[in-house]
């Protein structure tokens, strides 16, 4: 219970009533956390709070003399788009109070997001993605250790699932054709599909599973082995992934992210429909699909060549 944010529970509340997903839950309580500390140690009155303590949380959120939502020092700086979600999930909180009648100190609208520098997204060369993925089956000297993460970076690939997506796969949902079913974010229901090759290398790994677990991907160590919750965790496929392309060389940033990002723009560079591909993972809005459409040089140069006037 928040003594210093009214109606702090409710609002939880209200978002688990409105189908909101138990991880969207935990960060909005998480980044209301952050705001009402920096109340406390400020000794600002929730009542009375005014436009110029807003800008100074803005001011606090940018330095790296903050704590976090556990009242632990800080290491890194958080960057633009990570403090406007801490923003907007305060004016959700604010338009929740006038919602139900209760006294908001500020209107939300008046609480101004931080301006962003939109920059393309760099990916790396498809050579190196594919160097990635081969990259277990000769690196690993566990062999089902070797599959299975050979399967995990295949299927990301070949599907551009979400590391979420990946990580609550359960192989259920996996049909025999190579269909995905998947719920992703906001519970969005959508159906990807898996590459030949893709699916090769998925069978091959759950060919020599033997456990309980109903999950796609297990870890091998750490956990009961006949729990039917057994699955990989996030941060393990992320550190593996960094790994992996610290060892490859690769210059360019690679995450599980980045596979997705892979899968989207050069499915736009062969001429895929920007349609299909918000289909393929799971957009609300064409309008964030568009952006892996033109992420690369290559492809831009390829559009002014197809379709300058004065190119002959």
């Amino acid at each position: 219970m928040s003594e210093n944010l009214p109606l702090f529970d409710d609002f939880l509340l209200n978002l688990k009533v409105n189908n909101y997903s138990p991880e969207t839950s935990y960060n909005y309580e998480r980044d209301l956390k952050v705001f009402e500390d920096f109340l406390f140690d400020n000794a600002i009155s929730f009542k009375k709070l005014s436009k110029k303590d807003i800008l100074n949380y803005k001011a606090f959120l940018t330095s790296v003399d903050r704590k976090t939502a556990l009242a632990q020092e800080s290491k890194m700086r958080l960057n633009a788009y990570s403090i406007n979600r801490m923003l907007s999930v305060l004016r959700s909180y604010f338009r929740y109070l006038i919602e139900m009648d209760h006294p908001s100190p500020i209107a939300p609208d008046m609480i101004k997001m931080l301006k962003t520098t939109k920059k393309n997204a760099q990916i790396a060369e498809l050579d190196e993605f594919v160097k990635l993925l081969q990259f277990p089956s000769t690196f690993e000297k566990n062999r089902l250790v070797g599959l299975r993460n050979r399967a995990m970076l295949e299927v990301l690939f070949s599907t551009g699932m979400r590391i979420s997506e990946l990580i609550n796969l359960k192989i259920k949902q996996i049909d025999k054709a190579g269909r995905i079913f998947v719920l992703g974010k906001g519970k969005k229901e959508r159906f990807v599909y898996l590459t030949p090759r893709a699916k090769i290398h998925l069978e091959a790994y759950l060919a020599t599973r033997m456990d309980d677990s109903l999950f796609a991907f297990i870890p091998y160590r750490g956990q009961n082995a006949s729990a039917k919750d057994r699955k990989i965790s996030p941060v393990y496929l992320q550190d593996t992934i960094k790994k992996y392309r610290e060892l490859l060389d690769i210059n360019l940033p690679i995450s599980a992210h980045s596979l997705r990002h892979g899968f989207a723009t050069y499915l736009a560079e062969a001429g895929a429909n920007p349609a299909a591909i918000q289909v393929l993972l799971g957009h609300e809005s064409l309008e964030t699909t568009t952006r892996y459409v033109h992420a690369s040089d290559s492809y831009a140069q390829k559009t002014q060549k197809q379709f300058h006037p004065l190119k002959d």
